[in-house]
């Protein structure tokens, strides 16, 4: 007996498709019963696999290194983001990383977030995380997908782009000179002209400044650009590599002199500030957005339209089409311009 009609119209299935393995439900109707047998059936012959594969019980910090190893060496900041990661697993007990879960990562960044840490410094560790289980999945070397897929990173106010003024960059220029590295202010004057990162700048090469142009070849993006610069900025340029050699190492330099120029910084915009004033400068004097992508190397738009708000067009449009514009604002009663005049005119006449 497989399927049998019950005298209340139900329908009872007893299989047994091997011996010692026997299935018996009622159901409401005959083809779900057959779908039921049938199930039962397929599930009993189906070849089991004789030397299943062990479960992958590597900890979390040999899952790092094994991403390292494979994909990680290939990036710019590679080791460094393993390093990153290998004392995020510490603080998280170097569990085994097929069971971790979300609520220890959620814990540990509530532990962060209450030692002071930024939310923008954790968000980029979560997705570092991520990225190493997501990598390690294409590659096969796990067969397990991301434990933290569901896990969202933290929402934040973003931080306003701060860019020096016309007044305070000769400031800045001021205090430079008064810096003991000989490298420190061509290489910040640099970054002022074409948008360079510090590092971009920091490692220009003396064969890469030609026909008054730079070209950057050590970038975040790994395209290389160039930029034009002034004649007398290559000329100075030429002039300290002939006399000197590449630029020296003088990050710290900077920062003395930003310090000594009283101009006060978010924190963590140092020597980036210098690319965002190029980017704003370069939008407020009417630089086209698509131009500044190609020449900050930007991989999207996305990040280049957080300077679209400068645009002088985008700031005529502010007061040309707001809600005030052609109100006497010093009355009580709004004075309409020609074209609100016609509109509140049409709609007096649809009134009843």
């Amino acid at each position: 007996m497989a399927i049998e009609q019950l005298p209340d119209g139900r329908w009872k299935v007893d299989v047994e498709p091997v011996k010692g393995k026997r299935f018996r439900k009622t159901l409401k109707t005959k083809a779900e019963a057959q779908r039921f047998e049938a199930k039962c059936r397929t599930e009993c012959i189906q070849p089991r696999d004789w030397n299943p594969k062990p479960k992958d019980n590597r900890h979390l910090t040999e899952v790092i290194q094994r991403w390292y190893d494979l994909h990680g060496h290939a990036i710019t900041s590679g080791k460094r983001r393993m390093n990153v990661l290998k004392l995020m697993a510490k603080r998280l007990r170097d569990p085994i990383a097929r069971k971790l879960n979300g609520s220890a990562v959620v814990d540990l960044r509530r532990r962060e977030l209450e030692g002071g840490a930024k939310p923008k410094s954790i968000n980029n560790r979560l997705s570092y995380l991520k990225t190493v289980f997501n990598e390690l999945y294409r590659l096969g070397d796990i067969d397990y997908a991301s434990p933290l897929a569901k896990l969202k990173p933290l929402k934040f106010q973003e931080s306003q782009l701060s860019y020096l003024s016309t007044k305070q960059i000769p400031q800045l220029i001021e205090a430079l000179d008064k810096s003991r590295s000989s490298s420190v202010r061509l290489v910040a004057e640099l970054c002022l002209a074409t948008g360079a990162r510090w590092s971009e700048a920091e490692g220009l090469r003396p064969e890469l400044v030609r026909n008054d142009t730079v070209t950057f070849v050590n970038t975040k993006s790994k395209r290389v650009r160039t930029v034009p610069v002034s004649s007398d900025l290559a000329k100075r340029l030429t002039a300290h590599f002939d006399k000197y050699g590449r630029f020296t190492c003088c990050m710290r330099a900077f920062r003395i002199a930003l310090k000594a120029s009283g101009i006060r910084l978010p924190r963590g915009q140092a020597s980036h500030v210098l690319r965002h004033t190029f980017a704003s400068h370069f939008i407020m004097n009417g630089g086209g957005i698509l131009t500044l992508k190609e020449i900050l190397g930007h991989s999207s738009l996305t990040m280049t339209m957080r300077y679209a708000h400068l645009s002088p067009s985008h700031l005529r449009d502010a007061v040309r089409f707001n809600p005030l514009d052609g109100f006497d604002t010093s009355s009580t009663l709004p004075v309409a311009t020609t074209g609100e005049h016609h509109i509140n005119q049409s709609l007096a006449g649809d009134s009843p």
